[in-house]
């Protein structure tokens, strides 16, 4: 099972706009009553609770490949979402104490046996000594669905996902300074047959930047990552790998070439060791380069390409190269309407770092394109919809086969 980082399009968006549950028209019938007043004053102004609510249609919801028939005939699905949490922002003295919860319960028209209840909790101090001493602590919990795009089961798997962080910075000059931080991420999936694929990350870092008076810095950054499948027996360790560790050295920099442009670099030498099979070791360069161009008040564009090791859960690889390259656009058309696109392809490539000699080229390519519109009626309302494709060429040999899948999702939050 990998672990990753989503037929007709027009009548299924009919089909989904006529049988829009009730639930979302009471948000966009609330909104149009509060569009024209000032009502929904602030509860607090430290915690700030919400509601949402969402409808989605899928015309391939288990990402399956278009010669391989649907379990249970349809492929298509429609599923529906309720959250309720608060944001909270609450400054203690010098330190800043942020954070959410929320509370999903997603149900599924068809394919019923996947309903499930979400969480979601993320706390952050940004904490200050003296002048020049800051820094972040915090931890996030996460609970929700795994992917259909890397595991097909008619069997329900949640994915719990917790990570733990802290990390500080010295100025000890104007111009300069030093960091360093410390987290743990980890995967967890309910599903027994997938316990294999439990995954621990302990990632090390440390840095030193040159702060340029311009607001643009230039540094080095120094990174060791130690991962661990902690439910792989010894026979399963000798034949799949138990774990690996990755040392990088990267150059960290960011350019504000203008009020309109600004540029962020990420990259350099990256060597991924295998804990138990050298064979499996890899490395070169890293790297990742982000643009940032706002040649309008209201559009702005960013722009990304990466080349990276990534890990990967699967009972013949735990690592890939990941190449790939994005472009998102936003347009604030109005003072209450917002547009959005975003283009996206990477390719996976697992024959570069598995020691093994697969089938076909061992790689797989996922593309995909979204758009989607905000209708904010009220600062504290929102209501949205989107429509999404994406394709996938994959290599079936590591459970990573072709698919295509459309999709149409109507979403509405208010804020108290």
């Amino acid at each position: 099972m990998l672990n990753s980082l989503r037929k007709k399009a027009v009548p299924a968006a009919l089909t989904v706009r006529s049988r829009l549950p009730v639930r979302l028209l009471l948000v966009g019938t609330l909104a149009g009553t509060l569009a024209s007043g000032t009502a929904l004053a602030d509860i607090s102004d430290t915690i700030k609770p919400f509601v949402a609510t969402s409808y989605s249609y899928d015309d391939n919801l288990m990402r399956l490949p278009d010669d391989v028939p649907g379990f249970s005939g349809p492929r298509s699905d429609t599923s529906r979402m309720l959250q309720a949490g608060f944001l909270f922002n609450r400054p203690i003295g010098r330190q800043v104490l942020t954070g959410q919860a929320k509370w999903s319960k997603v149900s599924f028209n068809r394919f019923s046996q996947f309903d499930y209840d979400g969480k979601d909790y993320l706390a952050d101090l940004e904490w200050h000594i003296a002048n020049h001493l800051e820094g972040n602590v915090g931890a996030s919990y996460s609970q929700t669905l795994t992917p259909f795009s890397d595991f097909q089961s008619t069997l329900r798997n949640l994915r719990t996902q917790r990570r733990e962080y802290v990390n500080g910075a010295w100025r000890f000059h104007p111009s300069w300074r030093v960091r360093g931080g410390l987290s743990r991420e980890r995967y967890l999936y309910d599903l027994p047959s997938q316990a294999f694929s439990n995954w621990t990350e302990d990632a090390t870092e440390f840095g030193i930047d040159y702060l340029a008076r311009s607001n643009s810095r230039i540094g080095l950054q120094l990174r060791h990552l130690n991962g661990k499948y902690p439910n792989r027996g010894v026979l399963d360790a000798n034949v799949y790998g138990n774990g690996y560790r990755q040392d990088e050295i990267k150059a960290n920099v960011f350019w504000d070439f203008s009020d309109i442009t600004q540029v962020e670099f990420l990259g350099g030498w990256v060597r991924h060791r295998n804990n138990l099979l050298s064979g499996r070791d890899a490395s070169g360069t890293n790297g990742r380069l982000s643009v940032y161009w706002k040649p309008l008040g209201k559009v702005n564009f960013t722009g990304v390409v990466w080349r990276e090791f990534a890990s990967v859960d699967n009972s013949l690889v735990t690592s890939s190269l990941n190449t790939g390259a994005s472009m998102a656009a936003a347009w604030a058309a109005t003072s209450k309407v917002s547009i959005d696109a975003q283009l996206r392809q990477e390719r996976r490539d697992f024959a570069a770092v598995s020691g093994l000699v697969l089938t076909g080229d061992g790689r797989d390519t996922t593309r995909t394109a979204s758009l989607g519109a905000t209708y904010a009626p009220h600062p504290k309302v929102q209501l949205g919809v989107r429509l999404f494709h994406e394709r996938r060429d994959g290599a079936a040999i590591v459970d990573s086969g072709g698919y295509r899948a459309k999709g149409i999702s109507f979403n509405g939050s208010v804020q108290f």
